[in-house]
Protein backbone atom coordinates (compact mmCIF):
# COMPACT_ATOMS: atom_id res chain seq x y z
CA UNK A 1 0.00 0.00 0.00
CA UNK A 2 1.02 3.60 -0.52
CA UNK A 3 -0.32 6.20 1.90
CA UNK A 4 -0.89 9.96 1.81
CA UNK A 5 -1.04 12.43 4.72
CA UNK A 6 -3.83 14.97 5.13
CA UNK A 7 -1.51 17.85 4.15
CA UNK A 8 -0.38 16.04 1.01
CA UNK A 9 -3.99 15.27 0.14
CA UNK A 10 -4.92 18.96 0.47
CA UNK A 11 -2.05 19.98 -1.82
CA UNK A 12 -2.84 17.28 -4.41
CA UNK A 13 -6.48 18.43 -4.52
CA UNK A 14 -5.37 22.06 -4.84
CA UNK A 15 -3.07 21.28 -7.79
CA UNK A 16 -5.79 19.13 -9.37
CA UNK A 17 -8.17 22.08 -9.24
CA UNK A 18 -5.59 24.64 -10.41
CA UNK A 19 -4.74 22.50 -13.43
CA UNK A 20 -8.45 22.00 -14.25
CA UNK A 21 -8.02 18.23 -14.40
CA UNK A 22 -11.04 16.00 -14.83
CA UNK A 23 -12.28 13.44 -12.30
CA UNK A 24 -10.55 10.60 -14.18
CA UNK A 25 -7.06 11.91 -13.28
CA UNK A 26 -5.08 10.21 -10.54
CA UNK A 27 -1.68 10.68 -8.93
CA UNK A 28 1.03 8.49 -10.49
CA UNK A 29 4.02 7.83 -8.23
CA UNK A 30 7.10 6.23 -9.69
CA UNK A 31 10.76 5.60 -9.01
CA UNK A 32 13.36 6.46 -11.65
CA UNK A 33 17.12 6.14 -11.76
CA UNK A 34 19.09 9.25 -10.85
CA UNK A 35 19.85 11.66 -8.07
CA UNK A 36 22.63 11.70 -5.50
CA UNK A 37 21.67 8.35 -3.99
CA UNK A 38 20.76 6.48 -7.17
CA UNK A 39 16.95 6.51 -7.23
CA UNK A 40 14.51 9.42 -7.41
CA UNK A 41 10.79 9.82 -6.86
CA UNK A 42 8.54 11.12 -9.62
CA UNK A 43 4.99 12.49 -9.23
CA UNK A 44 2.61 13.15 -12.11
CA UNK A 45 -1.08 13.37 -12.79
CA UNK A 46 -2.23 10.76 -15.28
CA UNK A 47 -5.54 9.50 -16.60
CA UNK A 48 -4.43 6.35 -18.44
CA UNK A 49 -3.77 3.26 -16.32
CA UNK A 50 -1.07 0.97 -17.70
CA UNK A 51 -0.98 -2.81 -17.72
CA UNK A 52 0.39 -4.06 -14.42
CA UNK A 53 -0.30 -0.84 -12.49
CA UNK A 54 -0.81 -1.17 -8.77
CA UNK A 55 -3.80 0.97 -7.72
CA UNK A 56 -4.40 2.20 -4.18
CA UNK A 57 -6.75 4.69 -2.58
CA UNK A 58 -6.02 6.52 0.66
CA UNK A 59 -8.09 9.37 2.08
CA UNK A 60 -10.05 9.51 -1.17
CA UNK A 61 -6.96 10.01 -3.35
CA UNK A 62 -6.24 7.44 -6.07
CA UNK A 63 -2.53 6.58 -6.05
CA UNK A 64 -1.12 4.52 -8.93
CA UNK A 65 2.34 3.05 -9.45
CA UNK A 66 3.91 0.55 -11.80
CA UNK A 67 4.92 -2.81 -10.34
CA UNK A 68 8.68 -2.11 -10.55
CA UNK A 69 8.31 1.15 -8.61
CA UNK A 70 6.02 -0.50 -6.08
CA UNK A 71 8.88 -2.78 -5.03
CA UNK A 72 10.61 0.38 -3.74
CA UNK A 73 7.45 2.18 -2.56
CA UNK A 74 5.66 -0.47 -0.51
CA UNK A 75 4.39 1.13 2.74
CA UNK A 76 5.66 4.58 1.74
CA UNK A 77 3.79 7.71 2.84
CA UNK A 78 3.56 10.85 0.72
CA UNK A 79 3.87 14.00 2.87
CA UNK A 80 3.69 17.70 2.05
CA UNK A 81 5.42 20.40 4.07
CA UNK A 82 5.25 24.15 3.69
CA UNK A 83 7.73 25.14 6.39
CA UNK A 84 10.92 27.17 6.34
CA UNK A 85 13.07 24.08 5.81
CA UNK A 86 11.63 23.45 2.38
CA UNK A 87 8.26 23.43 0.74
CA UNK A 88 7.09 20.46 -1.22
CA UNK A 89 6.26 16.80 -1.31
CA UNK A 90 8.41 14.38 0.67
CA UNK A 91 8.39 10.62 0.92
CA UNK A 92 8.57 8.68 4.17
CA UNK A 93 9.95 5.43 2.80
CA UNK A 94 10.73 2.59 5.22
CA UNK A 95 12.51 0.74 2.39
CA UNK A 96 15.16 3.43 1.87
CA UNK A 97 18.49 2.59 3.48
CA UNK A 98 19.95 6.00 2.62
CA UNK A 99 18.60 9.35 1.42
CA UNK A 100 20.46 12.36 0.11
CA UNK A 101 20.58 15.66 2.01
CA UNK A 102 18.06 17.27 -0.37
CA UNK A 103 15.59 14.40 0.23
CA UNK A 104 14.90 13.93 -3.48
CA UNK A 105 16.74 10.66 -3.95
CA UNK A 106 17.31 7.46 -2.03
CA UNK A 107 18.97 4.04 -2.10
CA UNK A 108 17.82 0.64 -0.91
Amino acid sequence: MIFITDKAKERVLQIHEEEHLGPDYFLRISVVGGGCSGLSYKLDFDNEPQKGDQIFEDKGIKLVTDIKSFLYLCDTTLEFTAGLNGKGFHFINPNASRTCACGESFAV
